[in-house]
């Protein structure tokens, strides 16, 4: 069956598109993702790339099966298709962290025109504690601040540390099976979050870590060496103690740890901004319609998280933007310009 055109796509043949437009035109990039959730955050990073020379197409990989994942994206790059015109823009995982131990890893870390997270994923991101407490702001309209929760999340980083060095040594050295991420992520449940209860759990947290640690030094008596390598190598990658949370499993941070958290930060200044409109309402017209205005004002916690974009400040975004500037060539251009 002869191939058809669009199975061969590639960076080369959106070079020779733009090649074919005006030269006033802007040029076409197009930059493959894993998933539909991931559009709004790629578009979101990519249009401070875009000026009147070029424009970017955020889309899956696969129009034809809307095939997902970041084995689907990698395809391209396994057949030697990605380039200056076509970037696939996937989420780190362990990947970054494995450096050049696994084909993947290798995939993701060698080549310039895949772009990835360093994060975990996505979704660390979007958890990145400074700006969590806008996210209660824009969810419940009440700005006042009941919860640190970059303390918190930094405070969590630095107790599951030491866990996470090992998670990494056993994918190093492909003994995952004995203990898997569920494994690491099983130890690091908050449980049932509350306010009151934060510094408890992060003490009843330290004490299950330190348990399982104990428990793998018994397993491993000979990786003593290799851990501290080890452990020095994740903070030469931009691991520290502080910010370890954003190097777990996405969607455990997510969902697990820091939704059930925002639930109830919010719940509480959701019932603080009630009680001020029922204490300042002068009549129970007045106090409906406030209460109904107040409520459909109000958003989604978990829309709202997903929209974050306020993690600019977070160093492996920025290390993200500099790859993507690199793959577009703009460092090239720069280094021109100085030299003029």
């Amino acid at each position: 069956m002869p191939s058809r055109l669009t199975d061969h796509i590639s960076s080369s043949y959106f070079s020779a598109a733009n090649k074919l437009t005006s030269q006033k035109s802007r040029r076409r990039i197009v930059a493959y993702v894993e998933s539909y959730d991931d559009i709004f955050f790629w578009r979101s990073v990519l249009s401070r790339f875009e000026d009147k020379t070029r424009y970017f197409e955020v889309m899956l990989p696969s129009k034809k099966n809307l095939s997902k994942g970041k084995k689907s994206v990698l395809l391209n790059l396994l057949s030697g298709q990605v380039g200056r015109d076509m970037l696939a823009c996937v989420d780190a995982d362990y990947d970054y962290l494995m450096q050049q131990t696994t084909a993947t890893s290798r995939f993701v870390n060698g080549n310039p025109y895949v772009i990835h997270t360093y994060a975990y994923a996505i979704e660390n991101y979007q958890c990145w504690g400074p700006s969590l407490h806008n996210i209660c702001v824009g969810v419940t309209l009440n700005d006042r601040m009941l919860f640190d929760f970059d303390e918190y999340l930094m405070r969590l980083s630095e107790t599951v540390f030491p866990l996470f060095v090992w998670s990494i040594w056993h994918y190093r050295h492909d003994l995952y099976h004995d203990f898997t991420m569920t494994d690491f992520n099983h130890v690091i449940e908050t449980g049932n979050f509350t306010i009151e209860r934060a510094q408890d759990i992060i003490q009843h947290m330290n004490r299950k870590v330190q348990t399982r640690v104990r428990q793998l030094q018994r397993q491993h008596p000979d990786a003593k060496e290799s851990y501290l390598k080890l452990k020095e190598e994740l903070r030469a990658l931009g691991v520290t103690p502080r910010t370890t949370y954003l190097y777990i499993q996405g969607h455990h941070l997510f969902d697990n740890i820091v939704v059930p958290m925002l639930r109830k930060v919010c719940d509480q200044l959701y019932r603080e901004r009630q009680k001020e409109i029922r204490r300042f309402a002068v009549h129970d017209t007045q106090r409906r319609n406030e209460m109904a205005g107040y409520t459909h004002s109000t958003a989604d916690i978990q829309l709202m998280l997903r929209r974050n974009t306020a993690f600019t400040d977070a160093p492996p975004f920025k290390r993200l933007l500099a790859d993507i500037s690199k793959a577009l060539g703009d460092d090239d251009k720069t280094k021109k310009s100085e030299e003029l």
